[in-house]
């Protein structure tokens, strides 16, 4: 029997997708489930249960939490990556990190295809797709939700009838729940009008008040929370989650321009990630210069729209993940963070490497690195082309007339 790699979550589509692989196609499945920070302990084992039950000859669980924040998720932080200057990319980011784990575990096992869940209508089947072809090249790819056009009707239907026992009775919201922020989508994100409602956030408001955190970065990663140091950024993230989730931080609605060219709509929330990067930003804004931070403006706008287009491994991404890896040897220092219900505020921040230091001079009170001579010398010159241009345009001017 041929062998496939069917990436696993457990749901209606991939649940589909193990039982006709195996019982219409006729292939050994093996169900793979890549966590990236989603699923709870309890979670995983149902997956496993639910995709044993199925027949399938083998199901393996792989933790790639510390690797989906070593290789995607610290660039976009050293970036201060916001899609469309609102979304943290928390759906993309975590499916490139799956599909370069499916790629992998099907070249390990030697499998002869490898499938996935994805619809025609949204990015993941192009971010699956770009991977296993470029990783896998030699693998079919197979994709049944997609290529059968098929309800979420007539995959119960179809359940049901091979002995399929499990409830899938759909939920008014479908929730996809990550290290990096959780998707909502439902009817009021169909159009371009509608906010969600109070009961559509997974994550409840149940702070009220006001809370200050002081949030530690060592070259441009967080490592401490109030003080508390952290073995692995991950652990910071979730602890700093865990804080300011229930605060609502961090929902909003995406609008975005998909890689098969639609636009649509989608609800999230990210109370840590939005905080870790404008707290980033902060300190960045003071270490940095002034070239520093616009060129990597430039740079992680096109890291952060290529990495969302599926394009993770073009070699060009390993070069600007270089050049911001070396933007962050002085980001350095406590941010000072006060949390409210539904926003938060950055109070400042303390580094040794803090470019605005008085010892230079004081913004719009008094000069002690320079003189008066000195400026008036300076504009002089910083003018001169500018003075140049006028008076030749002036001059001309007065000879036509």
């Amino acid at each position: 029997m041929k062998k496939v790699v069917l990436a696993f979550s457990g749901g209606l589509d991939t649940s589909y997708c193990a039982i006709y692989l195996s019982k219409d196609l006729g292939y050994e499945v093996h169900t793979l489930t890549i966590n990236t920070g989603g699923f709870s302990a309890e979670e995983v084992k149902e997956i496993e249960k639910r995709a044993l039950s199925m027949g399938v000859a083998s199901h393996l669980t792989v933790d790639e939490t510390r690797n989906y924040y070593d290789k995607v998720i610290r660039f976009l932080i050293y970036g201060n990556v916001l899609k469309n200057g609102t979304y943290p990319l928390s759906v993309s980011a975590e499916r490139m990190s799956q599909a370069l784990a499916a790629a992998a575990y099907a070249n390990k096992i030697g499998a002869q295809a490898v499938a996935h869940g994805s619809t025609g209508a949204g990015n993941d089947q192009v971010r699956f797709d770009m991977v296993l072809q470029i990783l896998s090249p030699g693998l079919e790819i197979i994709t049944p939700i997609r290529d059968k056009k098929l309800s979420r009707e007539t995959e119960i239907e179809y359940l049901k009838g091979k002995g399929v026992q499990f409830n899938f009775e759909k939920a008014r919201y479908s929730i996809n729940k990550g290290m990096w922020g959780t998707s909502v989508g439902g009817k009021e994100t169909l159009n371009s009008l509608g906010m969600l409602p109070e009961e559509a956030w997974p994550t409840q408001v149940t702070k009220t008040g006001s809370e200050e955190v002081r949030l530690g970065f060592i070259k441009g990663e967080l490592n401490s929370i109030n003080g508390e140091r952290f073995e692995h950024p991950v652990e910071a993230i979730q602890a700093l989650q865990a804080i300011a989730g229930s605060y609502g931080i961090g929902r909003d609605i995406h609008v975005g321009d998909t890689i098969i060219g639609i636009k649509g709509r989608v609800g999230f929330e990210a109370a840590a990630p939005i905080v870790i990067i404008k707290s980033h930003h902060a300190l960045e804004k003071h270490v940095l210069t002034k070239w520093q931070l616009s060129w990597k403006d430039q740079i992680a706008q096109f890291y952060g729209n290529w990495l969302h287009e599926g394009q993770y491994l073009d070699p060009v991404m390993r070069d600007m993940e270089a050049f911001l890896q070396s933007t962050q040897n002085h980001v350095t220092g406590e941010v000072s963070v006060t949390l409210y219900p539904y926003r938060f505020q950055i109070n400042g921040i303390q580094s040794e490497f803090d470019l605005m230091s008085s010892k230079f001079g004081k913004y719009g009170e008094m000069n002690l690195g320079w003189t008066g001579d000195d400026v008036k010398g300076f504009t002089k010159i910083f003018g001169n082309q500018v003075a140049i241009y006028h008076q030749v345009q002036t001059e001309a001017e007065h000879k036509k007339s």
